[in-house]
């Protein structure tokens, strides 16, 4: 398995250690900066020697923490320039909330931490400190949203993107988009790659975007879950999640768990939840 294989079956970890490796070294750096700052004429800090580390260590967390509603708002409301003004709108009041939830999360960490250590935290004139906050929460919103861009252009760009060859065909002759798809086009570093459907092992909802499993390899394709399971279940496809669908041939085994629901094991040694919602539609397709 390739690096960027590997790099697809482990994204989330993957995404998940940078942005902890990020959020806290920065936080590191600002408190230590502050420390060195206060040291910088020899003079006796104002501030006991962990305080720094609180204050930025808790405005870390508390971003990291928000940080995933941040990613769940492009998702739903991506960047569009036919509608430029409403989504800026949509951001700007996403921002100005994110600000809010982020004060108060951190001065809650920090009172709290005080309190442990029988001092008081004071946040100073809740007008003035909001503003000064809101000041840097709106950057920092703003530089997460161009970094999340950015990084999902680049993914994009080099895990390649599948799009329904019949879809495109339909669309440029304004007839109405097919209810079966045979084959999908990928774009991939300036290359166009043909895949026949049927070598899809399994597929998975990811935002606005699904997923599809193909041997080690990963391609994204812009649909929902339902729509494009309708669309591949002449081909054999079934959904068995509110989150996958499989290929019914690549199934090996199914296991009943005691809660009801069961485990799906694919050829390929993968393993996958079946809902109890969707038993009876797969018993139905298998048989």
């Amino acid at each position: 398995m390739g690096k960027l294989q590997h790099y697809q079956r482990n994204k989330f970890a993957y995404e998940v250690f940078l942005l902890l490796c990020y959020f806290f070294i920065n936080a590191t750096i600002l408190a230590t900066s502050a420390i060195m700052e206060a040291q910088r004429n020899g003079e006796q800090m104002s501030f006991l020697l962990w305080e720094p580390f609180v204050w930025e260590y808790s405005s870390a967390i508390s971003s990291l923490l928000l940080f995933p509603f941040i990613v769940k708002l492009l998702n739903k409301v991506p960047l569009s320039w036919q509608r430029l003004k409403q989504t800026l709108f949509v951001y700007f009041g996403a921002a100005t909330l994110f600000s809010v939830l982020h004060v108060g999360l951190m001065v809650g960490m920090r009172k709290i931490v005080y309190f442990t250590q029988s001092r008081y935290y004071d946040f100073g004139n809740i007008g003035f400190e909001m503003l000064y906050e809101y000041r840097k929460d709106l950057w920092s919103f703003i530089f997460f949203v161009v970094l999340i861009h950015a990084y999902r252009f680049i993914i994009s760009r080099l895990q390649g993107e599948a799009n329904p060859i019949q879809e495109g065909e339909a669309l440029a002759t304004n007839q109405v988009t097919p209810a079966s798809i045979d084959r999908l086009i990928v774009k991939k570093l300036g290359k166009e790659f043909i895949i026949n459907v049927e070598s899809i092992e399994w597929m998975e909802s990811s935002g606005n975007y699904v997923n599809l499993y193909i041997g080690d390899r990963v391609y994204p394709l812009r649909s929902t879950l339902t729509r494009l399971t309708q669309q591949l279940e002449t081909k054999g496809f079934c959904r068995i999640h509110r989150s996958n669908a499989v290929k019914l041939d690549a199934i090996e085994s199914i296991t009943p768990l005691s809660s009801g629901d069961s485990e799906v094991k694919m050829h390929s040694g993968k393993v996958l939840t079946l809902s109890r919602r969707y038993k009876d539609n797969l018993k139905l397709m298998l048989n």
